[in-house]
């Protein structure tokens, strides 16, 4: 996925989150919900996907290619 700096910033802070979140879950620090890691990876790609459909400038790159 190609987007924008903004969308790319939103996407990889998410990613962050989400991978410290599982990585305390894994060390037995904090348990929260009962998610798989693949449910969060579909749901980031869903999120990802439809900020770029929502952002001007990821769809003026896209009409570039």
């Amino acid at each position: 996925m190609m987007g924008c700096n903004k969308c790319m910033k939103v996407c990889g802070a998410l990613c962050l989150v989400f991978g410290v979140l599982f990585l305390l879950r894994d060390l037995a620090i904090w348990n929260f919900w009962n998610i798989n890691w693949w449910t969060v990876v579909f749901l980031l790609a869903a999120v990802g996907k439809l900020s770029m459909i929502k952002c001007p400038e990821c769809q003026a790159m896209m009409k570039k290619k």
